[in-house]
């Protein structure tokens, strides 16, 4: 690990919300902050919807993949953001971070579909990521 602060985003597949988080991390923090992401049951793939809500804004995912949580690296980052209702992480004395949980009111928005639905959660953590970001580099 650096002397930058850093963080591990965390949802169940690791291929929508947190990989969202990290990508709008990446955007608005530069190399400021060491961003890492993982799930606790991972997909074979990123989500397309996630991945074309952050194209919109200009921002690409790279070679990212849907990968496990890596327990060194949970002991190591400063802070751990969850995201979603159904990841659960134990948090334990290996976790040297901060833990927070993100709920994200639009993925479970009945009136919302498809890539309105990509939107609302892309425009709801980036507004968070904005927050963790002045907070994390303040």
């Amino acid at each position: 690990m650096s002397d930058k602060p850093s963080v591990l985003f965390v949802c169940v597949h690791n291929a929508g919300k947190s990989q969202t988080a990290a990508a709008l991390m990446r955007h608005v923090a530069g190399d400021a902050i060491e961003v890492h992401s993982a799930g606790t049951d991972p997909d074979e793939k990123l989500s397309a919807g996630a991945v074309a809500a952050l194209a919109e804004l200009g921002i690409g995912t790279g070679d990212e993949r849907p990968k496990a949580i890596d327990a060194a690296l949970l002991s190591q980052v400063d802070c751990v953001i969850i995201l979603g209702r159904d990841a659960q992480i134990v948090a334990g004395p290996d976790i040297a971070a901060r833990t927070e949980r993100w709920v994200i009111p639009a993925e479970t928005d009945t009136t919302l579909s498809g890539a309105d639905r990509a939107r609302a959660v892309r425009d709801d953590i980036a507004d968070r990521v904005r927050d963790l970001a002045a907070h994390l580099t303040a």
